[in-house]
């Protein structure tokens, strides 16, 4: 669709659109809600007020993908489809799908109103999707559970894991703990409750936020932020719990160098979701100065940088307990190395998890967007109209 004679379609003020494409205190730049696919896409390379929100979270993705091979590379690192990392390619799937969707939202939702709200319920969708596959990634590498202590203990009285923790200042571990203390009821109840948990929360935060967009819409970012503040707790559980005792490895062992960073990344992961959250509700800087910040420097645009950010650490924070684990099943030998606590990851326990989830997801997308399609549709027929008178006078 061409509406200037062949020349880029013009940018609009805030009142030149309808109200329910403005962003609080931004004041132009925004692109005609009528856009063709073309024109969206051309749009990544030329000053509007959602270009930085593109290539915020798109650029990002090769930074993480590049962090993230690293594993495969390390040495004793079992072969990239090896069942011990299909928690590792689950966190990357959810990543990835992230901020993929993120991206192409800003970039296409200009496409029509009906687009602009699917393109948003998909970008809820891989919030949830990747908190889940956050905790995926605790429960088989950080999970307090997860075989450590048991391996070290069977690798000091030469047998196989007894049913608690074996841990003692004489085999040269940490000494008791919160983590050897633990009851086997409470901890087979958190082994079987931990990952579903996970996926109701994630499932109630897509709702919550989708809701958001046909109501609630005066504290829609507030309540966005906050309903993410719920998954987070629940999935870093293990990370809580881990960072409550003391470290399974022996202090002086390459494993226990490793997992000393964990806490360290984990503080700073935590660190740049707070100040995401203080951007996306504050909408500072263009609060103080409207219509400065419009294309560069507002507020989602940081939001996305420190949401990266703290994605990144998490990254290294699992990173750091994967090498951890294998450094030490490297050192034990064959019958410690087997005996871990918990059953290892299954395409059933990760992938399984992953696709129930996200068709799960997908029902209630296509929920809203049915609804969407009935509440925007009538509005769309009147802009296509408007568009096509344009188009006339244009010629």
């Amino acid at each position: 669709m061409i509406l200037n004679c062949g020349q880029p379609l013009p940018l609009l003020s805030h009142t030149d659109v309808p109200p329910r494409v403005t962003e609080n205190f931004i004041l132009s730049g925004y692109r005609f809600p009528n856009y063709s696919l073309r024109d969206c896409l051309l749009s990544a390379f030329r000053p509007t007020n959602e270009t930085g929100n593109f290539w915020t979270h798109f650029l990002p993705v090769f930074v993480f993908a590049y962090y993230f091979v690293e594993v495969f590379g390390w040495e004793g690192a079992p072969p990239g489809d090896d069942p011990f990392f299909y928690p590792l390619w689950n966190y990357f799937i959810g990543v990835f799908c992230l901020l993929m969707a993120s991206s192409m939202a800003h970039l296409l939702n200009s496409m029509s109103l009906v687009v602009r709200e699917v393109c948003f319920f998909v970008d809820y969708g891989t919030i949830s999707a990747y908190t889940v596959g956050s905790s995926l990634a605790y429960f088989y590498y950080i999970h307090p559970r997860a075989g450590i202590l048991e391996m070290a203990a069977g690798d000091r009285n030469g047998s196989s894991a007894a049913p608690g923790p074996k841990v003692g200042s004489a085999d040269g571990l940490a000494p008791p703990s919160l983590a050897a203390r633990l009851t086997p009821e409470l901890g087979a109840l958190f082994e079987a409750l931990y990952i579903p948990s996970s996926c109701v929360v994630a499932i109630i935060c897509v709702l919550s936020c989708c809701n958001t967009r046909q109501r609630w819409r005066r504290y829609r970012y507030v309540i966005r932020t906050l309903v993410f503040l719920l998954p987070f707790l629940v999935s870093s559980t293990p990370v809580f719990y881990r960072l409550l005792t003391r470290s399974p490895y022996p202090p002086a062992s390459p494993s226990f160098a490793s997992s000393a960073s964990t806490p360290a990344y984990f503080y700073r992961h935590c660190l740049w979701l707070v100040v995401s959250a203080v951007f996306n509700i504050s909408k500072v800087p263009e609060r103080l100065a409207p219509g400065r910040f419009d294309i560069w420097g507002h507020s989602h645009q940081w939001f996305h940088c420190c949401t990266f950010l703290s994605i990144l650490d998490e990254l290294h924070m699992i990173k750091a307990e994967v090498r951890a684990i294998l450094l030490h099943l490297a050192s034990a030998p064959p019958p410690a190395a087997a005996a871990l606590r918990l059953p290892g990851p299954t395409v059933v326990s990760t992938y399984g998890v992953m696709l129930l989830l996200q068709t799960t997801i997908s029902s209630i997308i296509a929920w809203f967007s049915w609804c969407a399609s009935r509440i925007h549709g009538p509005q769309r027929d009147q802009l296509n109209g408007e568009n096509l008178r344009r188009h006339h006078k244009c010629h």
